[in-house]
């Protein structure tokens, strides 16, 4: 169809030709043919080339809530640089999720571990050859939990806004270059869009790392709450990506198996308390009721007996006379003898 096309003078697909004009504002191009158009294609945002090729592997192991789940569905979403995987199995090994990350061609990973189902903990590690970092998930509120009024497009790209403590202590400077070379999109990013209208924000509050992510308007350059936020807290930095030497140690960390024992000690400590005031409290009454009792004015009027000497009785006592009374009449046959 097309080579008839052509022969007949008509235009086929191949005929169309565009070229790239600079000036958005230009007119539209004369024809210089008859038979052939220009289109005027507006010129692209960048000509660079996407050569920072970050990609970062989010997923989780088995045995996570909804929660945790919508949470990572919001990372992938804000994250365009971001990949998905299947959940790995429980009994494996931490050390697998490097080769995961290979077969995926990814050199960052978000791995989301849960344990006793209501413990959530996040790695985040730069494959294969690391440094890592293992953290307790916190107060995890989703995108859709929130009902935040900000609203920012799909797949822009962030401005990451750290802490000034970050810069003063040399673990949280690791961390920070873990979270930009994590967090933030590449530039020329095949599936980001050129446009700046969102922020993450890593503050550091009661030796805790909290997240925050915001719009930012165009009238007035204020900030407006979008969501998801959590909060990060720091366990171990390794050397190596899922383990190797140790770095750093927190040392005001806290074990939530431990908090919780700590708890139900605190709540049996107060039962206790509450049946030792109880006891008190009848031990307190029997004593009431036994003062009362014993009233020591009841005897202010009482006299003492006489002392009588004390009678032996030598003699056993006489017996006693019975009178035998004649046999009496039933009443009737007495009242019939008065009647007569």
């Amino acid at each position: 169809m097309a080579a008839s096309k052509r022969k007949r003078g008509g235009e086929g697909p191949a005929d169309k030709k565009g070229k790239f004009v600079v000036d958005e504002g230009e007119a539209q191009v004369e024809t210089k043919k008859a038979t052939r158009n220009e289109v005027l294609v507006p010129a692209p945002v960048s000509m660079g080339k996407w050569t920072n090729k970050e990609r970062v592997l989010i997923f989780s192991s088995r045995g996570i809530n909804f929660r945790t789940r919508h949470l990572m569905q919001d990372l992938r979403t804000m994250m365009p640089h971001s990949k998905a995987d299947t959940k790995m199995d429980r009994k494996d090994k931490l050390f697998v999720v490097n080769e995961v990350c290979e077969i995926k061609n990814c050199n960052k990973c978000l791995f989301f571990e849960a344990k006793k189902k209501q413990d959530l903990y996040m790695w985040i590690s730069s494959c294969p050859h690391g440094p890592s970092a293992k953290f307790l998930v916190q107060n995890i509120h989703t995108l859709a939990e929130l009902k935040m009024t900000g609203n920012c497009l799909k797949g822009s790209r962030p401005l990451l806004s750290f802490d000034p403590k970050f810069d003063k202590e040399p673990h949280y400077a690791l961390l920070k270059e873990l979270f930009i070379q994590t967090f933030s999109t590449p530039r020329y990013h095949p599936k980001s869009q050129p446009f700046v209208d969102h922020v993450y924000t890593f503050s550091i509050a009661d030796n805790r790392i909290w997240f925050r992510n915001y719009q930012i308007i165009e009238e007035d350059a204020s900030l407006v709450e979008i969501g998801p936020r959590f909060v990060l807290n720091l366990i171990k930095i390794f050397q190596g990506s899922f383990g190797g030497p140790t770095l750093y140690e927190n040392p005001n960390f806290r074990s939530p198996n431990l908090h919780r024992r700590e708890l139900r000690l605190a709540a049996a400590a107060k039962v206790r308390e509450k049946q030792m005031v109880k006891e008190l409290q009848k031990i307190k009454r029997k004593e009431a009721k036994e003062d009362i009792d014993e009233d020591v004015t009841a005897d202010v009027f009482v006299t003492p007996n006489e002392e009588k000497p004390v009678h032996i009785q030598t003699e056993p006592p006489a017996p006693k006379v019975v009178k035998k009374n004649k046999h009496k009449a039933f009443k009737r046959q007495r009242m019939q003898r008065g009647r007569r």
